[in-house]
């Protein structure tokens, strides 16, 4: 069974720093892309960050220069640094995952999610 889990959110003042883990495990052929995602009360959910399996990375406007996603491939786990954040980050966070899953005759990529976790940023 695939499962992505994050790790790493909490309560933390304005200006501060975070640092986001989500480790994906089970029987997964390769990564095409890893990302975080958000969604605040009352809000529907929204990208921050995606990394595929080149390098490339995408960020919302409202986190450009002050959060940075990376990937360790040889533990197929995806990190989001967050800097200088403000209350409006306040959410709960997602990792997501398009992952080749599946038997060795019958692979595809699936889409995943991670059980999220809570970043609380006090003013």
């Amino acid at each position: 069974q695939v499962q992505l889990v994050e790790s790493g959110g909490g309560l933390v003042q304005a200006g501060g720093s975070l640092r986001l883990s989500c480790a994906a495990s089970g029987s997964i052929f390769s990564i095409n892309t890893l990302g975080w995602y958000r969604q605040a009360p009352g809000k529907q959910r929204e990208l921050v960050a995606t990394i595929t399996s080149g390098g490339s990375t995408n960020y919302a406007d409202s986190v450009k220069g002050r959060f940075t996603i990376s990937v360790d491939n040889a533990k197929n786990t995806v990190y989001l640094q967050m800097n200088s954040l403000k209350p409006e980050d306040t959410a709960v966070y997602y990792c997501n995952g398009v992952l080749l899953t599946g038997s060795e005759v019958l692979k595809r990529y699936n889409n995943y999610w991670g059980q999220g976790t809570q970043v609380t940023v006090s003013s």
